[in-house]
């Protein structure tokens, strides 16, 4: 910690003198509120009151604990310093406690003179010290005057802890009017009880809170005043205190300070002039660079607003000003909400910047006039499989047992290939048996007409006659016992491996066939879409083992009949491929098909869908 001395001596300084001409000291003293004018009060004070001759005196003061130190105020004016006081001033701040020291005798322009320094401390720092010049005194005398000056520095250290505003002091103050403006849930209650702390820790008569509606202010809070409705001529005053601080973008104090830039403050002259001359300070309130509203704070006449008061006040402002701005917001109505978002946006649309926002809203609006005015091919979906065109069941011909079976369903067969086989052993056997007795009728009727037996001869030939159609039929039931496919053809069911020599009774199907060249396509159309489907309206289909090829299909017949599976209700609609049937086409493929409606608006074809849902919905709610 080091004085000026460092830097130039105490007489370089900027301080405030007293003399002994002024008027009184002690009215000085109690109207001080500047700690400057309080110590060269103070110093004057000091000097009448010791009972020796004063020949030099100075308050030095600085930042607390660091400095530099520097007069605040000397005595008397023009006064030439002694270095023998500005080196007990130093030992003092150093020493933390007060320091005697006596100047030798021929020192010029101080001869056998003492120089008496006494630190200031405020909450356990050193803020400063006070020194005098006397005359040369007796010991005893000198420690009366030492304890004069220690007793009389404690007016300065009191003045100086009422003035005292330290980074933490600042930072302390703002962080409890954030908690009190945290407090409260509601805007309103928490303005006002911002408003009603920060005059009482300020000291002001009234603190008001304004926020910007349109381009004019509008006060939202008042202090120590839950409603303000009767008060129109002074809350006019204040909210155009508050247009004149925002419109120049800087903090308005009235009466304006010594050497303070040159501002407009006729709202702020009005509005002291109204409540008795008082002084005025208007801080805006900003987020950044965006202006919110502003804060009057007013004190009564004679209690200016000095630099840091105003620097504790723009701080508070600053953090503030948000946290209320956000608290207003939130007590909005929603349409109020809406309508703030809305304006946001547009000035973001037609504002400079925003160069996205302003493609992706242009893109938008381009799709939708696109979509509104554009039309397409309205086309109706629906899950489609195929089937053959005619579908043939194999039969079981004669009972019997299966002995060979040679396909299974997905093999594709030609006309007059063997499907399965059955036993033929007793038919056989049957079929020996009559041609045995065909041949012994035979020989028969050979020795009756040899004996002209006419009536033997008639008996035997319708023997051999039976014989012969017994074994035509045994011949028939021996060729049905081999099963052959009828056409070229799909085995679309049937699997006889795991059955061989299971017994099959007559009329029983054993394989399902379906041609190759021949399909028609089943399309389950939902109930919505049925109406707009007639016959004769073309489509496409893609299966799903084929989904880049698109076959033409054409419908042919619409099955008037409903069917409800799976929790929907569809309509069979039949329809046949158009043009060359591909090879690679089996029964019971899957996919999906779309049949060709007409041409319609894009934003339809697109919407249709969930605005007939809805139509639906509230129809069915309305009473």
């Amino acid at each position: 910690m080091t004085t000026n001395n460092e830097t130039g001596g105490i007489e370089n300084q900027p301080v405030i003198s007293t003399d002994t001409s002024e008027n009184d000291p002690w009215a000085q003293l109690r109207a001080s509120r500047d700690v400057r004018a309080f110590s060269a009060a103070w110093l004057q004070i000091q000097a009448r009151l010791i009972d020796a001759e004063v020949r030099y005196g100075a308050v030095v003061l600085g930042t607390p604990d660091q400095g530099p130190f520097a007069p605040t105020a000397v005595w008397p004016q023009g006064a030439v310093r002694n270095p023998e006081l500005a080196a007990a001033i130093e030992e003092a701040i150093s020493k933390r406690h007060s320091v005697v020291k006596g100047s030798k005798p021929g020192v010029a322009k101080s001869p056998d003179s003492h120089a008496i320094a006494s630190p200031l401390v405020v909450d356990g720092q050193i803020c400063g010290a006070v020194a005098l010049e006397v005359e040369h005194l007796s010991e005893a005398k000198l420690r009366q005057v030492t304890e004069q000056l220690e007793w009389g520095a404690g007016w300065l250290e009191t003045n100086v802890h009422r003035n005292k505003y330290t980074s933490s002091d600042r930072l302390i103050t703002v962080l409890e009017l954030i908690a009190t403006s945290l407090h409260h849930d509601r805007f309103q209650a928490s303005a006002t009880a911002v408003a009603t702390e920060l005059a009482g820790i300020l000291g002001c008569e009234r603190v008001a809170i304004g926020f910007l509606r349109g381009k004019h202010s509008q006060v939202r809070a008042l202090s120590h005043s839950a409603s303000f409705g009767k008060k129109a001529n002074l809350i006019r005053s204040i909210e155009a205190a508050m247009d004149e601080s925002i419109d120049q973008h800087a903090t308005v104090v009235f009466p304006a300070p010594e050497g303070g830039a040159l501002q407009v403050t006729r709202s702020h002259a009005e509005l002291a002039k109204q409540q008795g001359d008082e002084s005025i300070c208007t801080i805006p309130l900003t987020e950044g660079e965006r202006l919110l509203g502003a804060m009057v704070l007013e004190r009564p006449a004679g209690e200016p607003f000095d630099a840091r008061t105003i620097q504790l006040c723009e701080h508070t402002a600053s953090l503030l000003g948000p946290l209320l701005d956000v608290k207003r917001k939130d007590d909005r109505w929603l349409i109020g909400k809406a309508a703030d978002s809305a304006r946001a946006q547009v000035k973001k649309l037609i504002g400079p910047r925003h160069t996205g926002l302003k493609l992706a809203s242009f893109s938008i609006v381009a799709l939708v006039l696109f979509f509104t005015f554009a039309e397409g091919n309205y086309r109706v979906t629906a899950d489609a499989r195929l089937e053959g065109t005619v579908q043939r069941a194999v039969a079981v011909p004669v009972a019997g047992y299966v002995v060979d079976a040679t396909v299974r369903a997905g093999d594709i067969v030609k006309a007059g290939d063997i499907l399965f086989s059955l036993d033929d052993r007793d038919l056989r056997l049957e079929r020996l048996k009559w041609a045995s007795q065909k041949l012994q009728s035979s020989r028969e009727y050979s020795e009756a007409v040899a004996g002209h037996d006419r009536a033997k001869a008639r008996i035997l030939s319708a023997q051999v006659e039976q014989a012969e159609a017994e074994i035509a039929l045994l011949d028939e039931q021996l060729d049905r016992t081999r099963v052959t496919a009828p056409f070229d053809s799909f085995v679309v069911s049937g699997d006889l491996s795991q059955s061989l020599g299971s017994p099959v009774e007559r009329g029983d199907i054993l394989f399902e066939l379906a041609p190759l060249n021949s399909y028609r396509v089943i399309l389950e159309v939902d109930e919505r879409d049925i109406d707009d489907v007639a016959e004769q309206q073309t489509g496409h289909l893609a299966l799903a083992s084929a989904a880049d090829e698109r076959l033409p299909i054409t419908v042919e017949r619409i099955t008037p009949l409903s069917t409800a599976e799976e929790g929907r209700n569809f309509f069979r609609v039949e329809a046949r491929l158009d043009g060359e049937v591909p090879s690679m086409l089996r029964p019971g493929m899957e996919g999906a098909g779309k049949i060709n409606i007409e041409e319609r608006k894009l934003v339809w074809i697109w919407t249709h869908k969930i605005t007939h849902w809805l139509r639906m919905f509230f129809w069915s709610w309305w009473p």
